[in-house]
């Protein structure tokens, strides 16, 4: 299956079910594979708008960022992200989210 049509089946999954932030995470690593970064952070932004927060947008976007050589902004979404993941008693994630933020940093 080509990446174009995982995105579109993703894409149309999405009419069904908008609201679903599994999906809109789906469509956020996709549009990041196809090299569309903005629109995969757009994506990720408004994961971390819902209620409550989406944590994995945060590493994800975070590792984006980093990948683009976006140090700044990559470890200000670590930093908020981490702090969200403790506010939801996710320890994991923010253990993962603060050892990437310990690499990227410095």
């Amino acid at each position: 299956m080509s990446e174009n049509t995982r995105r579109q089946q993703i894409e149309a999954m999405l009419q069904e079910e908008p609201n679903d932030p599994f999906l809109q995470y789906a469509l956020a690593m996709e549009l990041d594979k196809d090299g569309a970064h903005d629109e995969s952070l757009e994506w990720l932004e408004r994961l971390t708008q819902s209620s409550p927060p989406y944590v994995p947008a945060f590493f994800m976007a975070g590792q984006q960022l980093a990948r683009l050589d976006r140090i700044d902004e990559a470890q200000n979404w670590l930093t908020r992200g981490i702090a969200q993941a403790q506010q939801q008693g996710n320890l994991h994630a923010a253990g993962e989210m603060t050892e990437f933020l310990g690499t990227i940093s410095n």
